[in-house]
């Protein structure tokens, strides 16, 4: 399987000819990552994770794309029919021949006073898992840990308990669109922080940058 990390969340991964975009959000290029996308995972509702008008554009122009989500995602995109796929904690799906299991309910909280929302986390092929904002930890061994680094509802400190309790083979940072060069140097440093019991490899890859897994 070959992965490509894009802008903040959004990732593409490849095999046999099919391609799977998780979480084209506003901070990403998301026309961009969709374009040749055989199917749509989103882990939330909120825009940095969702480009709803790139993702409709896409279902619009292409009716083999479908789009994987939770009830609230999927009530935005009514319109497209049975290409938008309900998803929900403990599903065990095939999505354009790839092996998807699904995790988790909500949203990391930020505070108190703002609602939580749905939040999906895909592990693919039994290999990759994005958590999108959620510290949700898989039944299933995880070889390849997407890691949120930066959010409103993350400290350094429990970005570094939650790499460590999923306990990866690897580990990749997402969710850092908001952080300049200071930022994103700091955060590096506390990537290894979290990795330091294991010694397991974690890493902050350039968008754009491709790996085969």
């Amino acid at each position: 399987m070959r992965f490509t990390k894009l802008g903040h969340s959004c990732v593409r991964l490849e095999k046999d000819g099919a391609i799977v975009v998780i979480d084209p959000g506003t901070f990403s290029d998301a026309a961009a990552a969709l374009d040749g996308a055989t199917a749509v995972l989103v882990t939330h509702e909120h825009p940095d994770h969702l480009d709803a008008d790139a993702i409709r554009a896409a279902l619009s122009s292409d009716p083999g794309v479908t789009l994987w989500a939770n009830q609230s995602v999927c009530a935005q995109f009514a319109e497209f029919g049975d290409r938008v796929r309900e998803v929900r904690h403990g599903d065990a799906l095939e999505v354009a021949g790839f092996s998807v299991h699904v995790y988790g309910v909500d949203h990391a909280l930020i505070h108190s006073d703002i609602p939580l929302v749905v939040n999906t986390g895909f592990l693919v092929e039994g290999e990759l898992f994005h958590p999108g904002d959620s510290f949700t930890v898989p039944e299933d061994p995880v070889n390849t840990l997407l890691l949120p680094i930066s959010a409103p509802w993350l400290k350094a400190g429990e970005m570094i308990d939650y790499f460590r309790a999923v306990a990866p083979a690897r580990g990749y940072a997402i969710h850092d669109a908001i952080l300049n060069q200071a930022g994103l140097g700091l955060m590096t440093r506390m990537m290894t922080i979290a990795a330091a019991p294991s010694g397991v490899p974690v890493a902050r890859l350039d968008p754009g940058t491709t790996l085969d897994l």
